[in-house]
């Protein structure tokens, strides 16, 4: 493909400004590019460090949880008594990418008896709500790696591309021009010299 390109590259002035304003253009736009690849890496830096806070606070749920084994074990049917009913999420724009931001978690809990039920149901529909909500914003975080991950990726092509490919290929393509253009204006110089001396040796003749 290379080959071919430069196969189709025109030796002429007109070619020479074009490929100067890409040059312009490429040059102009690589720092908007770079800038943004570091936004989206500053910002899965900071999507990283949130999930390992939560993966934290998970672990600690997780830990007060098992305190209560042997009571949970006590069949009361307290995973039917709460459930998920909506997580509520907000818009965000992070280096131009519309992203999903957790707000809250809303659950519907069923109407018990507090005379039959054991004391530590209320305590473990909190246990059960958190661990909810927590799995909740967990899913919107991976969202959000997701999302931005695939941003860096494509916008770290866009970079390799402009200063591995098209800046290389134009500065290339300018010299090349540059060149031919140069022997054409030699070569044009020393034929007019020759014309000029077989017009002088002519005259001289006559």
């Amino acid at each position: 493909m290379a080959e071919k390109a430069m196969a189709k590259l025109k030796l002429t002035k007109n070619e020479l400004k074009r490929q100067k304003d890409e040059l312009k253009r490429y040059t102009q736009y690589l720092p908007t590019l770079l800038l943004k690849k570091q936004q989206l890496q500053g910002e899965m830096l900071k999507i990283h460090t949130a999930m390992e806070e939560l993966k934290k606070e998970k672990a600690y749920t997780k830990a007060m949880v098992y305190k209560w084994a042997d009571v949970f074990a006590e069949d009361v049917g307290i995973r039917e008594l709460v459930s998920l009913r909506k997580v509520i999420i907000s818009r965000g724009n992070i280096a131009g990418i519309d992203m999903p931001v957790f707000e809250n978690a809303e659950f519907e809990e069923e109407e018990y008896d507090l005379f039959t039920m054991p004391l530590w149901v209320d305590k473990g529909i909190e246990a059960i709500k958190t661990v909810m909500s927590e799995n909740a914003r967990m899913e919107i975080l991976e969202e959000q790696e997701r999302l931005v991950q695939e941003e860096l990726r494509t916008t770290t092509q866009r970079v390799n591309l402009f200063e591995k490919v098209k800046i290389p290929e134009a500065h290339e393509n300018i010299r090349k021009i540059r060149i031919c253009l140069g022997d054409m204006q030699t070569a044009a110089v020393v034929t007019g010299k020759i014309a000029k001396a077989k017009i002088q040796a002519r005259e001289a003749e006559e």
